[in-house]
């Protein structure tokens, strides 16, 4: 019996879990607000790798002033 009642549990769960469900409905503010939401993450992400970037190239500014200095400094006729 129990393993009827089991199985009867099972048929019911697997056929529900089939059937499609109804989509959601987003409302004109729900939808606003995502993607503001979205705009917002967005931006700071381009500000993350902008400032990214500009570290790097200032890296890169300092490496090749330091690489000319050197190159000046070990060059006496």
């Amino acid at each position: 019996m129990k393993r009827f009642a089991a199985f009867g549990l099972l048929a019911i769960l697997c056929f529900t879990g089939t059937m499609p469900l109804q989509a959601q409905r987003i409302t004109p503010e729900q939808n606003a607000r995502q993607s503001r939401k979205a705009a917002k993450r967005q931006q700071k992400m381009l500000n993350k790798m902008n400032k990214k970037q500009r570290k790097a190239a200032k890296r890169a500014d300092k490496a090749g002033r330091k690489a000319a200095k050197k190159a000046n400094r070990s060059y006496r006729p």
